[in-house]
């Protein structure tokens, strides 16, 4: 794909392939020739097998589980392109790890988000491309221009092509998410609902109570990131006992770590929608209430407006 200041070139760390390839295929271009294995240790091995000269790079790579894995991949990518002379080089991440270390919670612990920012950057990363960063001001953390996206329009078109949304409360699962599911309550022209809480240990939370008025309405609840999941079960649970008629949940990261994909299919979440920002596991593409809603196209059009030198920040006018 040509573009103002040359030729686009995209490539692939391990973490997301799939996701890499349907980019491409939205963008018409393959993916360029790369090999990124690893040496008996475990050593991250990366070679471009061709020319990137003077090429607009652009490195598709999630940090997800493995996230270290992951991320040593990305930065020797980014590192093995600056060395073969690409002209620009972004770092396209559709889940940012660690992003939810991005404070000190307490004494004598780090900002890791602020730690990964850096690297990326000294790497040799001229900008970064993300999606739904789990907090707003860490693209404050990167000393290079970043763009976070939003997978609210994805989300979006879906809720209105299945639901009847007269019906429809959208429901945030915590007191910090409500900016997220007040913008999408506000594009379906829904009432907004919260489930206060109070976690008691990482991992584990407790519902307190929901404030707004859900009985007999279809709740979807909306947030960034699952995990491990019992924050959401916790929250259906408090909504049928307020008089919801289903629970629904869209969530941008389906992290699903540990028995977290048997939570939430023995749960009483009718559907949990995610999107593959993170490559889904054969656990997920296999449960009765897990669904995928693909963000390539979201991703492709943005890449091709930064190639482009276009407005990105008008995809969600």
């Amino acid at each position: 794909m040509a573009t103002r200041n040359g030729v686009m070139k995209l490539v692939a760390g391990n973490s997301n392939r799939a996701l890499a390839e349907a980019i491409g295929a939205y963008l018409e271009i393959p993916l360029a020739k790369a090999v990124v294995r690893r040496f008996a240790d475990m050593e991250v091995f990366v070679e471009i097998q061709e020319n990137v000269r003077g090429k607009d790079v652009f490195v598709v790579q999630s940090t997800s589980f493995p996230a270290n894995d992951h991320l040593m991949e990305l930065l020797i990518i980014i590192d093995a392109l600056r060395r073969a002379s690409a002209r620009r080089i972004t770092a396209v991440l559709p889940y940012f790890g660690y992003a939810r270390q991005d404070r000190k919670p307490g004494p004598r612990t780090p900002i890791s988000a602020k730690l990964v920012a850096n690297l990326i950057t000294r790497a040799g990363a001229d900008r970064v491309l993300t999606l739904d960063l789990h907090a707003g001001q860490i693209q404050g953390f990167f000393d290079i221009p970043t763009d976070n996206l939003y997978a609210s329009p994805v989300m979006v078109r879906d809720v209105k092509e299945r639901y009847q949304l007269d019906k429809v409360t959208v429901v945030s699962p915590d007191v910090g998410g409500v900016v997220r599911a007040r913008g999408i309550a506000k594009r379906i022209d829904a009432p907004l609902a919260i489930v206060d809480k109070r976690r008691e240990r990482p991992g584990e939370s407790e519902v307190m109570n929901i404030i707004g008025d859900v009985e007999g309405r279809i709740c979807i609840l909306v947030d960034d990131i699952v995990d491990s999941g019992g924050t959401l079960v916790n929250a259906a649970e408090a909504l049928l006992q307020q008089g919801a008629t289903e629970v629904y949940a869209y969530i941008t990261h389906g992290v699903l770590s540990g028995g977290a994909v048997s939570r939430i299919t023995a749960s009483k979440i009718k559907e949990l929608v995610i999107t593959d920002s993170i490559q889904p596991t054969e656990a997920v593409r296999v449960s009765r209430n897990i669904r995928v809603l693909s963000i390539a196209t979201l991703l492709g059009e943005a890449i091709g407006r930064t190639a482009c030198e276009e407005s990105v920040s008008s995809l969600f006018d």
